[in-house]
C-alpha cells in the first residue's frame, strides 16, 4: 500500500513562489501516472498537472508557464514548483498516484496554499 504524504503549503504573498513535495512510501515501478491536484473553496477539484512514467508532463492552462512537475531519479519523490503565484491558485494541493500495471489509485492528505494579494 503506497503511501503519499505532501508538504511544502503555506502562505505566500502574490507573485511569490513554493515548491510542493509529495514523497511516496516506496519506488513507483511499471506504468504510472503522478499529478497535482488541488481543489480552492467551494470549488470542485481540478487537475494541476501530470508527470507520467517516461516522464512527459502535462498541465492546466491556468498554471501552464508557472508551475513546474518533476520527479526525482528515484522515482520516490515528486515536486510542484510554482511560479508567479496568484490569489486565484489558493487551493488544498493533493498529490496523486495511478499505478497502471495493477490499476490503483493512491491521493495524499494535501497540503494547503494561501496566496494573498
Amino acid at each position: 500500500q503506497v503511501q503519499l504524504v505532501e508538504s511544502g503549503g503555506g502562505l505566500v504573498q502574490a507573485g511569490g513562489s513554493l515548491r510542493l513535495s509529495c514523497a511516496a512510501s516506496e519506488r513507483t515501478v511499471g506504468a504510472h501516472t503522478l499529478a497535482w491536484y488541488r481543489q480552492a473553496p467551494g470549488k470542485q477539484r481540478e487537475l494541476v498537472a501530470t508527470i507520467n512514467a517516461g516522464g512527459a508532463t502535462n498541465y492546466a492552462g491556468s498554471v501552464k508557464g508557472r508551475f513546474t512537475i518533476s520527479r526525482d531519479t528515484a522515482k520516490t519523490t515528486v515536486y510542484l514548483q510554482m511560479d508567479s503565484l496568484k490569489p486565484e491558485d489558493t487551493a488544498v494541493y493533493y498529490c496523486y498516484l495511478n499505478t497502471y500495471y495493477d490499476d490503483r489509485h493512491y491521493w495524499g492528505q494535501g497540503t494547503k496554499v494561501t496566496v494573498t494579494s
